[in-house]
């Protein structure tokens, strides 16, 4: 039986956010492993993608396989015999922080959508506040993976010197039209659900069947062409697994293992908490913070060295985003290396190709 390793920070009351609005009350969860040092010199922040709770990996109070099991712990690529590492929950998610089914203080109901608009540079401010609390003045690593690799780039340009070294894992400055092309129909999936009900919806009456095809979109643009037509090529159902009841029902393998995995995800998730962190992921841009120029963005961050990793199956944040953010972070003065990986899976390779992602993370970890 495993039990709750989350901890919880209190944020500044009223705790006031980029696009107008403030919470009062609200906190974030985040966990942690290993042990800080005495100099407190030693401590490794992960930041999330949209939908990972804090439980990165496993420990002695909660057991359970974390979603970066196999590249935390003692002895793996991010040490936790070196590094006392921190993953934060972030605010806007359901997963511990406060989010739009968070009560809201001031009615004793659910936000839902009075929550205040969200922005990556909120998610990064309550994720240094949480950091702070812990007496931890400069991080020796940030690592930031998809979206939580854009809160890392806004937690370092809005916390200068809070940062050693970053590992920007698949993640991107700005959002591409492509991107937010794909988010924004997840977004209209769940609305157009009968069940959302402009956000007044509870378990009784769940947005489902807009929750499952925003799952599905996002699973198709996490991989990549190659590796479905590795896995699924068009092989058919067996006449049991099909429904021939339901016109145009599920024919193909590569259907069903889409629904298996909405299923899975459906419940699991807000649906507000997902509308909120996926519009935050569109409105991010470092450009902003340079005039209109990414590279003059990133030119504000100064770190010693960085490690940037992309995948070149990526469709989601192509290489291309990488190279920019290796190029910024370069010309800003860091030591930086560069790894284009080859993985068949896509935006998802680094939960999945571990071996890759393990050599270049524990490699680079071991050099700083």
């Amino acid at each position: 039986m495993s039990h709750d390793a989350r901890h919880y920070f209190e944020l500044p009351s009223p705790f006031r956010m980029k696009r107008g609005g403030a919470l009062h009350g609200a906190r974030v969860a985040y966990e942690t492993w290993g042990r800080l040092s005495a100099a407190r010199d030693n401590a490794l922040l992960i930041l999330t993608g949209l939908s990972p709770s804090a439980h990165a990996t496993s420990s002695e109070v909660d057991p359970s396989p974390g979603w970066w099991e196999a590249m935390i712990g003692p002895g793996k690529a991010i040490d936790t015999d070196r590094w006392f590492v921190i993953c934060v929950n972030s605010l806007g998610s359901d997963k511990g922080s406060t989010c739009p089914a968070s009560i809201d203080p001031a009615t004793g109901e659910p936000y839902r959508l009075s929550f205040p608009e969200l922005a990556l540079e909120d998610v990064a401010n309550a994720a240094h506040g949480a950091v702070s609390s812990l007496g931890i003045e400069q991080l020796a690593c940030l690592v930031g993976c998809s979206m939580g690799g854009m809160s890392a780039l806004a937690y370092m340009l809005l916390h200068p010197g809070s940062v050693r070294t970053h590992i920007s894992v698949d993640t991107a400055p700005q959002a591409q039209p492509f991107a937010i092309a794909i988010r924004s129909l997840q977004r209209e999936a769940i609305r157009l659900d009968p069940q959302w009900n402009n956000g007044r919806y509870d378990d009784a009456h769940f947005p489902e069947t807009g929750m499952s095809i925003a799952r599905k979109l996002g699973v198709i643009t996490y991989r990549s062409a190659m590796e479905w037509n590795g896995r699924f090529a068009r092989i058919r159902l067996d006449a049991e697994q099909r429904d021939d009841d339901i016109p145009f029902g599920f024919e193909f393998q590569v259907e069903s293992y889409l629904e298996g995995h909405a299923q899975r995800f459906v419940r699991t998730f807000d649906p507000n908490s997902y509308l909120y962190l996926s519009r935050a992921s569109d409105w991010f841009d470092i450009s902003e913070y340079g005039d209109g120029s990414i590279q003059a963005g990133l030119k504000h961050i100064h770190v010693e060295q960085a490690l940037v990793i992309g995948v070149s199956t990526d469709i989601l944040f192509p290489l291309e985003q990488q190279e920019q953010i290796a190029e910024g972070l370069q010309t800003a003065g860091a030591e930086v290396e560069f790894v284009a990986l080859n993985s068949p899976q896509g935006h998802d390779a680094f939960l999945v190709d571990i071996e890759n992602y393990s050599r270049a993370i524990g490699g680079f970890l071991g050099r700083i």
